[in-house]
């Protein structure tokens, strides 16, 4: 919102303050690189809610605010005498957000929440990765980003129907709802089916082939994705097996992906001899491209993603 020009006020604890990640930088005061990316264009202040003086600041800001933001655990700002049902009577217009793990109603609203068992109970642990790896995170604080995301459009709306309305409104965001709609698809997919979703590790359920291949040297690897079957016949060209790209059994999206096991096979057999670097330099020009586009990109039309760990 800030970045949006919203004139945003960070409530934060003296006690506990907030560094979301170490960094190599350090500001003066021992903030790290990432509190200051993440607090970008905000003003800070740094209240005890717990003490009288420090509520009578916080009602006074929610007072004067458009919107109020908070990410306890349910009910904890009610109890602080700072719940939407106090703030409201000070403050009509007021948009309270409250963005709890689980919401502040339901069977769950009183249960503790944090990243890493959102993102299990949300079931994004079973989606990622493939079929017989453990269950794998996201590596980092996936919901608090989308939680935050739903927020933000939540607000947006919220502003909008208060310049017709002239009123203010509660939302009450559960972010274990956020994390679950990111998977919506698969989760409607498994109550028509009714077998869980097959985990796909790096591939696709549109394009084949697609992964991440092992190269020459230590832990190199590189990212290859093959959009249509025009890429595919000039990356089996680049490969030094242009009659692969020919083959009924690979010709089509379709029949690549049933036999992408194989497919993978030859592609590392290829990858494996180079190092990553030179994987994503290979020069790959479909036969379809014009004298002009070869030459404005005569190292290729198609570079390969690569990466190294």
């Amino acid at each position: 919102m800030a970045d949006l020009g919203a004139d945003v006020v960070r409530v934060e604890s003296s006690k506990h303050p907030d560094h979301p990640w170490p960094s190599a930088f350090k500001r003066s005061d021992g903030r790290p690189a990432s509190y200051l990316n993440t607090s970008r264009s905000k003003r800070s202040i740094a209240i005890d809610l717990k003490h009288e003086a420090g509520r009578g600041i916080a009602l006074r800001l929610a007072t004067a605010a458009d919107v109020v933001v908070e990410n306890f655990s349910a009910g904890v700002m009610s109890r602080l005498g700072l719940g939407y049902e106090t703030l409201r009577p000070l403050n009509p217009r007021l948009i309270y957000v409250g963005m709890s793990g689980y919401g502040n109603t339901g069977p769950r609203r009183d249960w503790t929440s944090m990243n890493m068992n959102l993102q299990g109970y949300g079931g994004l642990m079973l989606v990622t990765g493939a079929e017989k790896d453990p269950p794998i995170a996201i590596s980092n604080s996936w919901n608090d980003y989308i939680g935050g995301l739903h927020a933000c459009f939540g607000i947006i709306e919220a502003l909008a129907a208060r310049e017709a309305t002239g009123k203010g409104t509660h939302l009450d965001l559960s972010q274990f709802e956020c994390s679950v709609s990111l998977i919506a698809p698969l989760v409607l997919s498994s109550a028509v089916n009714q077998r869980s979703p097959k985990r796909l590790g790096n591939r696709s359920t549109q394009v084949a082939p697609q992964g991440v291949y092992r190269c020459a040297g230590r832990d190199e690897w590189c990212a290859i994705s093959v959009r249509d079957d025009e890429q595919w016949r000039a990356l089996t060209t680049t490969m030094g097996i242009p009659a692969l790209g020919r083959e009924t059994c690979f010709a089509t999206v379709l029949e690549r992906m049933r036999h992408h096991d194989e497919i993978d096979e030859r592609i590392e057999a290829w990858t494996s001899q180079l190092p990553a670097i030179e994987v994503e330099n290979q020069p790959i020009i479909s036969a379809a491209a014009s004298t002009k586009a070869r030459r404005a990109h005569p190292r290729g039309l198609t570079r390969l993603a690569c990466s190294c760990g």
